[in-house]
């Protein structure tokens, strides 16, 4: 829909100066579009400027003219969960709402409160409602368990499926939630560690699942080998398909199978880079990921689990223990920071840690950058 409205016209190379000062006079009619052409800005007013407000006005922008011009509206924000549902549900059940939600894909998910479970059908097509591209919504019916990291779901609105394709930084995943584990919180640091991986570097990810590491890795560099090993067949077969859609099937090679028998059976001492993310487990795997480390020591990048009272630091000297039982030493600890909260007071941390061969130096703790806690990037907690 458009509108004509009373408008100020100046040159273009005037556009800045005059929105900044038609904002702080409060002029802007905020409910249409600012418009230009190759030659002139046109900024909407609500009414024509009084006397005094145009010699302010003229006196600081040149060439300025008032005069009147169709506008289109200007996209309205879309309503919240709340203002969607304040009229289906009793006032006091609104605070229980949902704050968090995650998307993967076209499937939105998000976990029930008790006292909303009689309104999770009503809740779930007011998500849908929200978000054009969602066709399917997904309430958490349980946690994250098993060898496999698995999570049940209830479909409360739209398609009954769980399997989707999620977009992240420029790849593509095949993945069925009810089959492999992924989480789209993890993106940073999917990102973050792709591109930290060197060219000529052997990469092993002990803990692969659908390919959220390995794909990145495999697709920003051209002369690296990617060993993704998992223990969950669904997630291979994915991984597979993953490697195909993003066209890096001959730099990544699938393994399927126990990590640590893997790496004493197949890869010892051949990786640069180890990645263990798998928090819950990640320090039983430590002797097996510094097996898989070169001679000459290379970098791992640890995930773990802590709380309020099981600080960063502690994670640090329990690694760093545990590492040396192995006869390796850490040498430096790169980077070190919270990732996620994942439940209240319990966080996912992540350590870049420098490996080094038996007794070449003294153990230090250095980190490189300052610690930072983020949490989910695009939504809440878990």
């Amino acid at each position: 829909m458009q509108d004509e409205s009373t408008c100020i016209k100046v040159p273009k190379t005037q556009g800045e100066k005059t929105i900044a000062l038609a904002s702080k006079l409060r002029l802007i009619n905020k409910n249409l579009e600012i418009q230009s052409d190759e030659e002139s800005v046109y900024l909407p007013i609500a009414n024509r400027p009084s006397e005094d407000l145009l010699e302010t006005l003229e006196n600081q922008i040149s060439d300025l003219e008032i005069t009147t011009r169709v506008f289109p509206e200007r996209n309205k924000p879309k309503p919240s969960l709340i203002e969607l549902l304040k009229d289906k549900l009793p006032p006091h059940l609104l605070a229980s709402l949902p704050r968090a939600i995650d998307f993967v894909g076209d499937i939105a998910i998000i976990e029930v409160p008790p006292e909303l479970e009689a309104h999770k059908d009503v809740i779930g097509e007011a998500i849908l409602t929200m978000n054009q591209n969602v066709q399917t919504v997904l309430a958490k019916a349980g946690t994250v368990t098993g060898t496999y990291r698995l999570r049940e779901f209830k479909v409360i609105a739209g398609k009954p499926k769980t399997e989707t394709v999620h977009n992240e930084y420029g790849c593509k995943y095949y993945v069925d939630l009810a089959k492999a584990y992924f989480s789209p919180r993890l993106a940073h640091e999917h990102n973050r560690v792709a591109s930290l991986v060197k060219e000529g570097e052997t990469v092993i990810d002990l803990f692969a699942g659908i390919g959220p590491f390995a794909i990145p890795i495999a697709k920003k560099h051209q002369d690296v080998k990617v060993y993704a090993i998992d223990v969950n067949p669904h997630a291979i077969e994915y991984l597979k398909e993953n490697a195909r859609l993003n066209r890096v099937f001959g730099r990544v090679h699938f393994i399927l199978g126990d990590a640590e028998q893997v790496v004493n059976s197949k890869l010892a001492g051949i990786a640069d880079r180890v990645i263990m993310n798998l928090p819950e487990k990640a320090i039983e795997f430590v002797d097996a990921a510094c097996k898989a480390l070169k001679p000459v020591g290379g970098i791992i990048h640890f995930y773990s689990f802590t709380n309020a009272s099981d600080s960063l630091e502690k994670v640090k000297r329990n690694f760093a223990t545990t590492v040396e039982n192995t006869g390796r030493q850490t040498v430096e600890i790169l980077y070190a920071r919270t990732v996620r909260e994942t439940a209240p007071h319990e966080f996912q941390v992540v350590l870049d840690v420098k490996i080094q061969q038996h007794g070449t130096q003294r153990r230090i703790f250095r980190q490189s950058r300052p610690e930072t806690k983020t949490l989910s990037v695009r939504s809440g907690k878990t």
